[in-house]
């Protein structure tokens, strides 16, 4: 039996993290859906969604897990990391012990994902001026520092939210179109992914109403 062609380049595996409410569950539902609801919900355990993408040419499907934030779900969480392809590490611009937590959620990426993980810093809800209590040049310096890249966004009024993910598949399309320059495979990224159960998927994340957008 011919086996069906892939009708994209490249899957790779994105994991959104952060503190509960600073908008990863927005952010994904603005990126697949174009939508966003003041009453949206928060994360228990893990949901995923797809969205195929064109950056510089190739056909990149997105497969995004939405973990979440609450500390007694860490142990959950952290078996996400492994296998991760990029890590969408988010903040709340006007929550400064979000942005605090960010070297937190970086050591723990650190200890669970393999070392050629792309990164990337997001300062969510930045249509809030105005309660802004993390400045930008703040969190631009510390991205620099980590020597990763750096956005803010708003998920509420579609504000960069689609750079921030093709900014990632942008960098994983570059190490492995290097790796394969050099002589090595070019990988797929886990088609092993696909195989995940959408029934044992949805069994780790259950959801319940409750906006944090």
């Amino acid at each position: 039996m011919a086996t069906r062609p892939r009708d994209y380049d490249y899957l790779f595996k994105l994991v959104l993290i952060g503190d509960s409410g600073v908008g990863k569950s927005c952010l994904l539902l603005r990126f697949s859906d174009d939508a966003f609801t003041e009453s949206y919900i928060t994360t228990i355990g893990v949901d995923f969604r797809f969205r195929t993408v064109n950056v510089g040419g190739k056909v990149v499907k997105l497969q995004i897990w939405d973990t979440a934030g609450q500390e007694r779900f860490r142990t959950i969480t952290s078996a996400y990391y492994r296998g991760a392809d990029g890590i969408v590490v988010v903040y709340d611009v006007t929550e400064p012990e979000s942005f605090a937590h960010v070297d937190d959620w970086l050591a723990e990426v650190n200890r669970y994902a393999t070392e050629n993980t792309v990164k990337i810093l997001v300062g969510n809800k930045s249509e809030k001026d105005s309660d802004r209590a993390v400045a930008t040049d703040d969190a631009r310096r510390k991205a620099e520092d980590l020597g990763i890249s750096f956005i803010e966004t708003s998920a509420k009024e579609a504000i960069n939210v689609d750079l921030a993910f093709t900014t990632v598949a942008r960098e994983l399309i570059a190490i492995k179109e290097a790796q394969a320059a050099a002589g090595g495979h070019q990988s797929q990224a886990g088609d092993e992914r696909q195989r995940l159960g959408a029934a044992d998927l949805r069994s780790a994340s259950q959801r319940f109403s409750s906006c944090s957008c």
